[in-house]
């Protein structure tokens, strides 16, 4: 017995690879979070050049220094409302595995809030909300204080045919 109360109190390994440094942002009044380590840089808004025949939560391409970068809107991917910008919204540069190899995407955000070290303890298993949903790109569920924080899988945020149109449209 003491064995068995041993082993379910240890984190699973899928856990403890969760934890970390995450920088969170916000889209409407939901708080997101990205591991740091595929955060390249966060940019102020900036001219998007639309391209044609994109699905409508990519925004289109901007120049950064010389390198193409598609630009995708997080809110329009995650289904929320458009709302225009802000002061306060940018670009978060990701980076993340495309078809090709690794890619650069920029995520327009409404806000960016803070890095924040995040526990083992504190992050839930991802909850299920039928067969029907695809949660895959959820890490999991972050409890800071008297909220959560959704924690993002950026990789999985698109998948692979959507992946595909950004390394075209770059």
């Amino acid at each position: 017995m003491a064995e068995l109360m041993k082993t379910t109190d240890q984190p699973s390994k899928i856990t403890a690879d969760k934890e970390g440094k995450y920088l969170t942002f916000s889209l409407g009044e939901e708080e997101y979070g990205i591991s740091i380590l595929k955060i390249k840089e966060i940019i102020g808004m900036m001219p998007i050049t639309p391209v044609p025949k994109t699905p409508a939560f990519v925004n289109g391409v901007i120049n950064l220094r010389g390198k193409v970068i598609p630009v995708m809107n997080l809110r329009l991917k995650f289904g929320m409302e458009e709302v225009p910008h802000t002061e306060r919204t940018c670009i978060i540069v990701v980076e993340t595995r495309g078809v090709q190899g690794t890619l650069l995407i920029g995520i327009v955000v409404d806000s960016v809030s803070e890095v924040l070290n995040i526990k083992n303890g504190d992050i839930e298993e991802t909850p299920v909300f039928g067969a029907d949903l695809d949660t895959d790109y959820i890490l999991g569920i972050a409890k800071i204080n008297d909220g959560v924080k959704i924690l993002l899988d950026i990789d999985r945020v698109l998948n692979a045919k959507e992946i595909s149109i950004t390394d075209k449209a770059a």
